[in-house]
């Protein structure tokens, strides 16, 4: 916005947002630069850019409007698309007789303001707002557009085909196919998954009750209830999904896996579905895999001081094993593709055989196994060691032969990565070694044990508070907090002169924008390194727990440990971490 430096330096002054030596100071860098007061100002964090905005809009006369906390009529919000308004900043939130009235960040977007009237027809009076009050009307179009698809789908559920089945006489494939084709049936399956999607669900899972179709979201890792149809539209819905994802429509007696891929707001989600039969008719679950969740770094999973070194060591090395464990849904298959990614350079060749592909990177030459045919992760790794690999992937070590297998190859000269079903880091290699494995081979390969949980993210809006004695003692018998407030020190998120009793922790706060005060997850973790001390103990074929307590002797934060360290940061709540880290 074109505003009058003189002008802009004197409105500043007068509202008392800095003082006058600071405004000296900017207008000679501004000099310099060749640039504004104001924006040096920002730059320095004199002021925010929120506060430069309100004298501007001052100085030019423009109306300037605080829509935070504000309901607006979703039929005016959604005269401008999403994606414009999420990409120009720009909010209809107002009709009146002598135009539309939109909030911006910048005024000057002639292009943002030219598609609007081309778009809508009416005149466009544009008003300059805050980042919060756009953010805040960007959520509500998510909002808006769950209620909506909720209202879609009952009306729609209304006109579903009846299909005349039992036991006796069960549908034919025709019959099916006929049904899935049917329109409400198809908008029904088009919106749940546009639903879920909007939601940041990983999962749906749609189960048939005795008189009642229950569609559930996994959100963040807790699943909630989406909506509940009538039971006559779980036939279509089943026959839909399976159409989409190539399996048998008339095969009712035995589990089927497949998958398809669709594209919403220019995002591709691959959707890996599994059906099984139950009392009351087939289950499906769907996962969704976005193919856009690339572009991690080791930091932004959550890694940081000594684990992340010892990560970084292992990776260096061109040979050994690299195994993450931890259950079903707790993220190792994000870890193992940022590894992959990092090491993803010209001069190595990367193998990989998974079950299934999640997620496609260029460059990696990635197979899917086919249980079906004979190509199982044993078989394909023998197969990938006739390829020339320098590094290999495999999906998940499940039996003996693919973990000897696995072993052999990162003896021969590969880095392997792999994952493994384990409660925690140290139990991988009693694991291995239960599998047949021998310890002096282990040890010879093993470089790094990633153990790791998923916890929720606290929203923005959140409840601060200091921890009591009662709890701070209840919390040290179960963790080392000595080890974790040195970490805090060591990395800088804490005063070096600090104790326990003053470190504030935060709760979760729910918010309108927030309806549960979380929102996101990260992964919480524990980085086992390979020590001499702790090959002694694996040759020793010792226990899990002799294994963790040696390796916590070394200085890794155990699981729980660096979720106290993470809830110290901020990022997540004490709670949270004691709901994810079992004993």
């Amino acid at each position: 916005m074109l505003v009058q430096e003189s002008k802009l330096k004197k409105f500043i002054l007068d509202s008392g947002l800095t003082s006058r030596s600071e405004i000296l100071a900017a207008e000679k860098d501004a000099e310099k630069e060749g640039g504004s007061i104001g924006d040096v100002l920002v730059k320095q964090g004199k002021i925010s850019s929120d506060d430069l905005r309100r004298v501007q809009a001052y100085i030019l006369g423009i109306p300037f409007v605080d829509l935070r906390g504000q309901k607006i009529d979703f039929a005016i919000l959604s005269l401008i698309p999403e994606p414009i308004a999420r990409k120009h900043n720009i909010v209809a939130f107002r009709k009146t007789d002598s135009g539309l009235e939109v909030a911006m960040l910048d005024v000057d977007d002639l292009e943002a303001i030219d598609f609007v009237r081309k778009k809508v027809g009416l005149r466009i009076l544009p008003r300059l707002t805050d980042q919060e009050s756009v953010k805040g009307s960007l959520l509500q179009y998510q909002k808006s557009l769950k209620a909506e698809f909720g209202d879609l789908i009952q009306q729609e559920a209304q006109s579903i085909q009846m299909l005349a089945e039992d036991e006796d006489n069960p549908a034919s494939e025709k019959d099916l196919k006929k049904l899935a084709e049917d329109l409400p049936v198809v908008r029904i399956v088009d919106t749940l998954l546009n639903h879920a999607i909007i939601q940041s669900a990983s999962d749906i899972h749609i189960e048939p009750m005795e008189n009642q179709l229950l569609v559930r979201y996994r959100i963040d890792g807790i699943l909630h209830d989406a909506m509940v149809l009538p039971r006559n539209s779980a036939p279509g819905i089943t026959a839909r999904i399976k159409v989409l994802s190539n399996l048998k429509l008339d095969e009712k007696r035995l589990p089927q896996d497949g998958r398809f891929k669709i594209q919403l707001n220019n995002e591709k989600v691959s959707f890996r579905v599994s059906t099984l039969p139950t009392h009351h008719g087939e289950k499906t679950v769907m996962r969704l895999l976005r193919e856009s969740s690339g572009g991690f770094s080791l930091e932004s999973l959550g890694f940081h001081g000594q684990g992340l070194e010892a990560l970084h060591s292992a990776m260096n090395q061109h040979v050994g094993m690299l195994l993450v464990t931890g259950p079903t849904g707790s993220g190792k298959t994000t870890t193992l593709y940022t590894l992959l990614d990092i090491l993803n350079t010209p001069d190595v060749n990367i193998s990989t055989i998974e079950d299934p592909v999640e997620y496609q990177m260029p460059r990696i030459n990635q197979t899917q196994v086919k249980p079906e045919i004979g190509l199982t992760f044993a078989m394909g790794l023998r197969a990938l060691l006739r390829q020339d690999p320098d590094i290999i992937m495999v999906g998940e070590i499940r039996d003996g032969e693919t973990a000897s297998l696995g072993i052999n190859a990162a003896l021969t000269g590969h880095l392997v990565l792999s994952t493994l079903h384990t409660n925690s880091a140290a139990g991988t290699l009693p694991r291995f070694i239960d599998m047949g494995a021998e310890p002096f081979l282990i040890i010879s390969t093993v470089n790094v044990i990633i153990g790791q949980r998923l916890v929720r993210k606290l929203c923005a809006t959140k409840e601060k508070y200091n921890l009591s004695k009662a709890e701070l003692d209840a919390l040290g018998k179960k963790a080392n907090l000595d080890i974790v407030l040195a970490s805090l020190k060591e990395e800088g998120i804490v005063a070096k002169d600090i104790a326990w009793a003053d470190v504030p922790f935060y709760k979760a706060k729910p918010s309108p924008e927030c309806d549960e005060g979380y929102k996101g997850r990260l992964s919480i973790h524990e980085v086992l390194h390979m020590s001499s001390g702790i090959r002694e103990l694996a040759v020793a074929s010792a226990s899990a727990e002799k294994i963790e307590i040696q390796a916590r002797k070394e200085g890794m934060l155990t699981m729980l440990e660096d979720g106290i360290f993470k809830a110290a940061q901020g990022l997540t709540s004490i709670e949270e971490v004691y709901r994810v880290v079992s004993e």
